[in-house]
C-alpha cells in the first residue's frame, strides 16, 4: 500500500470520556488537511450518554470500535485471486493455477460464499484415476465443460446439458462395441462413419468425433432423433481420451468440509499458529460478512505492516488498546501527567498543563492556519466543558476558558444554556445498567507496585447523582474483580456545589482514604468538599499514599 494511503488511527483512552471521543475526530479532521495519510477517528470502548449527546447535536455518528492495534490479516498483502465457480473444470482450474502460480484455488457460489478449495493434487488424482470412467456422468458434468477441456466444437446438442448417465470408452469397430457401448454412454470415435453411426445407435448420450473429422448428415440426423449430443476435437483419440476427465466439475473433488479459513480481522499471531500446524499453503480470508476476499499464505506474513496510530488523551499503557506495543505509535497529544508508554521510534508527543485535549488541539489548528468549522468547534468545545466542568475544575486553566469561549462563538452555542444540557443528557440513568455507569468513565492507574482505578461521573442535581451512587455502589466489588484490581474508587461530583461523594471498595482502604484525604469513611463513602477533578485532586494524594504504604509494608 502506498504510504500516502497509509491508514492512520486515532484512538482515544478505553472508556472514552467526551474529551478523548471529541479530540480524536477534531485531530483527524486536522491531520487530513495537512498530513499526507489518511486519519481516521476510532473510539476504544462504550461512549457515554454526555457524549452521545455531543455527537449527536452537532451530526456526528460515532467512530468505529477499535478493540485491538495487534497486526491483523487485512494488515497484510492477500493474494486476491478471484474464487472459481463450482462447475468450472479441473482442466480450467488447472489452467488459472498455472496462470496465477497456485496450487489452491477457492470456489465460490454466486454471492461470493466460499464452498470449498480445489488444488493441484486434486486435479492430479483425477487425472490418475483411469479406472473411474463414470466419474463424468457421476458429477453431472455439463457438455460445455468437456467442449472446453477438448477445444472442441458441438455439432448437435445443447452445451448446457449434463450427463446424467454412462461411462466413457473409446469406439473402435462395431464388432467390437457390440457388447460394450450402453445406453448413455460416451463414445470417443474416429472419423469411420460406422462407428459413429454405430454408437448413436446404441444410445450413446454423447459422440466426440476425435482428430478433426468430419460428422456426415445421416449421423447428425440420428443424433438429433435419439438425443446424442455430437461434438468434434482436434485432438487424437489418445489425448482425448485423458484429457476428458478433466472436464469433471470442481465441485466434485474439492475438499468441502472442515476447511481452515481466517477472518480479515483475525490476529495475525493466531493465523501464524493455525499455519505452523496443517500442510495447506494457502488458506482463504474471509470479509466482515464472512464473504470470500482473497487468500492468505505464510509468506504474505513476512510483508505485515504494523497498524499506525496517533494516541490523544492519554499517555499511559494502562488506559490504551490491546495490542500497543505491536504498533507504530506516531504521535501523542495529551494533558495528563507522563506515563508509561514506550515506543520502539521517535515519535511527536505534546503534552500541555491544561484541562483537556482538545484545548491543545485548538492551538494546533491555529499554529497550521486551518480553519475550524462549526461543528468541529462545538466537539472541541463539550470536551472542553466537559473536562473543566464549565470551568469549575481546578484544572481549568485560563487558555482552556478563552478556548472555550472563543469555540462557542464558532458554533453559535451559550455556554451557559449548553453546558447544562449536556450534562443533565450525561447523568440520565434511564435504562442504564451499573456496569454501564461505572464504566462512563474509568481508569486505571499504575506506577511500580501501585494499581487502582478511580472512576467519575459529574451530576448537576443532588436527585441524579444519588441515583447514580446507589445504582454504582454493589457494582464495585464486581467490578474490581473484573478490572483485576486491588483497590477501586469512584467520584460522584456536584457540579453546581463543587463536591464530591468518594465510594470506595477494596482492603485497607479506609486507611488510604484517611491518610489521603484527611477524613473518614462513613458506610463506604467520604465527603470531598471542593474536590472536581479526579487528575489534580484525587490521583495525586492517591498515588503517593499508596506509593507509601507499599514501602511500610515492604
Amino acid at each position: 500500500m502506498p504510504e500516502t494511503h497509509r491508514k492512520v488511527n486515532i484512538i482515544g483512552h478505553l472508556h472514552p470520556d467526551t474529551d478523548s471521543i471529541c479530540a480524536a475526530i477534531s485531530y483527524a479532521y486536522l491531520k487530513n488537511q495537512i498530513g499526507d495519510a489518511t486519519y481516521v477517528p476510532r473510539r476504544a470502548g462504550a461512549l457515554s450518554r454526555e457524549t452521545q449527546f455531543v455527537l449527536s447535536h452537532f451530526g456526528f455518528e460515532q467512530p468505529q470500535l477499535i478493540t485491538t492495534v495487534t497486526p491483523q490479516i487485512k494488515d497484510v498483502e492477500l493474494h486476491r485471486d478471484p474464487g472459481i465457480d463450482p462447475e468450472t473444470s479441473l482442466f480450467s482450474a488447472y489452467d488459472t493455477m498455472t496462470q496465477h502460480k497456485r496450487d489452491t484455488l477457492c470456489v465460490v457460489d454466486g454471492n461470493n460464499n466460499l464452498q470449498g478449495l480445489i488444488t493441484v493434487k486434486d486435479v492430479a488424482a483425477a487425472n490418475l484415476d483411469i479406472f473411474d470412467v463414470t466419474a463424468l456422468s457421476s458429477s453431472k458434468t455439463r457438455i460445455s465443460n468437456i467442449v472446453t477441456t477438448l477445444l472442441g466444437e458441438v455439432v448437435v446438442g445443447n452445451p448446457d446439458n449434463c450427463l446424467e448417465r454412462g461411462k466413457v470408452l473409446v469406439g473402435t469397430t462395431p464388432e467390437m462395441m457390440e457388447d460394450a457401448v450402453e445406453e448413455g454412454d460416451i463414445v470417443l470415435a474416429t472419423n469411420r462413419y460406422e462407428t459413429q453411426q454405430f454408437a448413436v445407435e446404441c444410445g450413446a448420450s454423447c459422440l466426440i468425433v476425435c482428430c478433426g473429422a468430419k460428422v456426415s448428415k445421416h449421423v447428425c440426423t440420428a443424433a438429433e432423433r435419439s438425443g446424442c449430443v455430437v461434438i468434434t476435437t482436434p485432438y487424437d483419440t489418445y489425448a482425448a481420451s485423458r484429457l476428458i476427465s478433466l472436464s469433471i466439475p470442481v465441485r466434485a473433488k474439492m475438499l468441502d468440509h472442515d476447511l481452515v479459513t481466517f477472518s480479515i480481522n483475525g490476529a495475525v499471531d493466531d493465523a501464524q499458529k493455525v499455519m505452523t500446524k496443517t500442510r495447506h499453503r494457502y488458506f482463504p480470508v474471509l470479509d466482515e460478512n464472512g464473504h470470500y476476499d482473497g487468500m492468505v499464505s505464510s509468506t504474505c506474513l513476512l510483508s505485515i505492516q504494523r497498524k499506525r496510530v496517533i494516541l490523544v488523551d492519554h499517555n499511559a499503557r494502562s488506559q490504551a488498546v490491546e495490542g500497543l506495543e505491536e504498533a507504530e505509535v506516531m504521535e501523542i497529544i495529551d494533558h495528563h501527567r507522563i506515563g508509561s508508554i514506550e515506543t520502539d521510534g521517535p515519535a511527536y508527543f505534546r503534552a500541555v498543563p491544561v484541562g483537556c485535549t482538545c484545548t491543545i488541539i485548538y492551538d494546533m489548528f491555529q499554529e497550521n492556519g486551518i480553519e475550524i468549522p462549526a461543528n468541529i468547534a462545538g466537539l472541541m468545545m463539550s470536551a472542553i466543558l466537559s473536562d473543566t466542568l464549565a470551568f469549575r475544575s481546578p484544572t481549568c486553566t485560563p487558555r482552556d476558558e478563552m478556548t472555550a469561549r472563543a469555540l462557542a462563538k464558532i458554533c453559535g452555542e451559550d455556554i451557559e444554556t449548553y453546558s447544562t444540557a449536556m450534562f443533565e443528557a450525561g447523568s440520565d440513568l434511564t435504562g442504564r445498567t451499573p456496569e454501564e455507569v461505572f464504566h462512563q468513565d474509568f481508569k486505571v492507574f499504575s506506577r511500580g507496585d501501585v494499581r487502582f482505578g478511580v472512576g467519575q461521573g459529574s451530576y448537576m442535581t443532588e436527585r441524579s447523582r444519588k441515583a447514580a451512587e446507589s445504582l454504582v455502589a454493589p457494582y464495585l466489588e464486581t467490578a474490581a474483580e473484573t478490572e483485576g484490581l486491588p483497590l477501586v474508587f469512584y467520584l460522584f461530583t456536584d457540579v453546581p456545589t463543587q463536591t464530591s461523594d468518594l465510594l470506595c471498595w477494596g482492603e485497607g482502604v479506609e486507611e488510604v482514604v484517611e491518610r489521603a484525604f484527611g477524613t473518614k469513611l462513613v458506610d463506604d463513602y467520604a465527603v470531598l468538599p471542593g474536590v472536581v477533578s479526579r487528575k489534580k485532586q484525587v490521583i495525586p494524594p492517591l498515588m503517593s499514599t499508596l506509593q507509601l504504604l507499599v514501602r511500610e509494608q515492604g
